[in-house]
């Protein structure tokens, strides 16, 4: 049994110019960034080089080059936190593009969500994810952290309006997140999952 941090990458979903994705991944971050259980690591889709490598994906003539290796960024962790919007009753195709990128890096490690939104508080995209995620093999968390008309519920610093209803939500999600993390850990370790 390994006692080390569980290594979590914090996958920022929304590309979109004027997100509002920095705010909720922000306030996440340093939520997840108190525990001494967990090492986090941001992977934001809209990075130059990320994008430039899921764009390198989707032309077959194309090769990777210099690019950060999304795909080795993501198989080095042991669980993730997915940041995304709802985006007509959905999830963004930037995310949906990187997840199937990945492939095989998911498998048998879990998966949690932060979805922000309108009324519906993106968990409509969880829903469809979770769906996606069981396809790759990987263990989607039950709790969530949603935020209803998310442009209302934070303050001009970033801040969540109900910021101990919030930090209670995310302990939640990082509770079981840290539990299927480890113990899915030391499952792989035990012995290797084949899909």
């Amino acid at each position: 049994m390994s006692d080390s941090p569980l290594k979590v990458g914090v996958l920022v979903g929304s590309v979109r110019t004027g997100r509002f994705a920095d705010t909720v991944a922000n306030w996440f971050v340093s939520e997840a960034g108190r525990r001494d259980d967990m090492e986090i690591h941001v992977i934001d889709l809209s990075e130059p080089a990320i994008v430039e490598e899921l764009k390198l994906n989707l032309d077959p003539l194309g090769t990777p080059g210099e690019a950060p290796a999304l795909a080795e960024r993501i198989q080095g962790l042991d669980a993730y936190v997915v940041v995304t919007p709802e985006y007509n009753h959905g999830y963004p195709a930037s995310l949906k593009l990187a997840v199937d990128y990945v492939y095989g890096g998911w498998r048998a490690k879990p998966v949690a969500f932060v979805s922000y939104g309108g009324m519906a508080g993106g968990l409509r995209a969880v829903e469809q994810l979770r769906q996606v995620f069981a396809e790759l093999h990987a263990v989607t968390v039950r709790d969530t952290v949603s935020f209803h008309n998310a442009w209302e519920k934070f303050d001009e610093k970033g801040r969540p309006l109900d910021e101990d209803a919030s930090s209670k939500a995310a302990t939640v999600l990082l509770d079981q997140l840290a539990w299927w993390g480890v113990t899915l850990r030391e499952g792989r370790a035990a012995r290797p999952y084949e899909a």
